[in-house]
């Protein structure tokens, strides 16, 4: 069964990664969770929280391949994406592929671009191609973008436009560490880096094979009439001036079925609707005089569940009706 495989397999890789980054099972969770429903992550926080290693840290234990992209203000979108250099053996053009022609693309800093630069990613992030030349040319399978950013206060950034936020499943904070956790990471981190001992424990033949049977969560109709509600609720807000998008709404669901099943479940729940809401909207929520302030946004979130009626009848695999 799906669950049962895609839950063992979700268990396997976050057990992996726990062997270098301590404290942090629900965002390794959440960041699986994406993986598996074929999205991409953005992750947010200050410098130094441990963005780079998580996602170093899960491309290492999925048997594929990765690449990483410092962005700076000088990087051009040719050196996202790849081009056309003169070959004068050939005496013609020849497409040099980009460092996005791979499974997992570490996009590092991703704020400190220009937009010309981060809209270099928008198609290959929804279409999961790039276009150069004229000559449109596949991504491999899977295709999973991590983008780490600084909070827009910081100097130096360009904060991303809403159009290219939407195209993110999920934006994650990683946070601090407790006193316990972080000593244990002074513990482990002692004599060696634990990351480059990091082997693979998934191949990409299952990571391809969760992506196609994930969809196969049952989402009952009340649970389905919950997300709709949710969603339209962030519009209704007066503070709100950009709500949830109904690309959102089918990414919320899309993340609640893959979340289910890592769960064990072969059905959705409300609790796993309210659990994923703010991590997969929040982002996508402009309020009014707080743009760019994440904490406004998920208030409107957090408001908007509180509005929306929760199913309160049986939810499994139920027919509906």
């Amino acid at each position: 069964m799906a669950n049962g495989f895609i839950s063992e397999l979700a268990k396997r890789i976050q057990e992996n990664v726990s062997k270098v980054i301590i404290g942090k099972d629900q965002e390794i969770r959440l960041l699986l969770t994406s993986i598996i429903a074929r999205g991409h992550v953005l992750m947010e926080d200050v410098p130094g929280t441990g963005k780079t290693v998580l996602a170093k840290s899960l491309a290492r234990s999925i048997d594929c391949s990765f690449s990483r992209i410092q962005f700076t203000p000088d990087l051009l979108p040719g050196d996202v994406t790849g081009l056309s250099v003169f070959d004068a053996k050939k005496a013609e053009f020849v497409f040099k592929p980009g460092p996005v022609f791979t499974n997992v693309l570490l996009a590092d800093e991703i704020n400190r671009a220009t937009p010309r630069t981060q809209s270099a990613l928008l198609e290959c992030m929804e279409e999961r191609q790039v276009t150069a030349d004229g000559v449109t040319r596949k991504l491999s399978e899977p295709f999973l973008v991590i983008a780490t950013q600084n909070p827009i206060e910081t100097q130096g950034t360009f904060p991303l436009p809403e159009a290219q936020l939407d195209r993110f499943l999920m934006k994650l904070k990683i946070g601090h560490l407790s006193h316990e956790d972080a000593v244990r990471v002074l513990d482990r981190f002692i004599e060696n880096d634990p990351l480059q001992e990091l082997m693979p424990v998934c191949t990409i033949e299952e990571m391809n094979r969760a992506q196609k049977e994930f969809s196969a969560c049952e989402v009952s109709k009340p649970v389905r009439e919950y997300i709709a509600s949710v969603t339209e609720f962030t519009r209704l807000s007066k503070n709100v001036v950009l709500g949830v998008s109904p690309r959102g709404m089918l990414q919320l669901m899309r993340a609640c079925q893959a979340y289910a099943l890592i769960e064990g479940r072969s059905f959705v729940t409300p609790d796993d609707v309210k659990a994923l809401a703010i991590p997969v909207l929040a982002h996508r929520v402009v309020v009014r005089g707080a743009y760019g302030e994440t904490n406004a946004s998920e208030e409107a979130v957090k408001e908007a569940l509180e509005k929306a009626q929760t199913p309160t009848e049986q939810i499994g695999r139920e027919s509906d009706r």
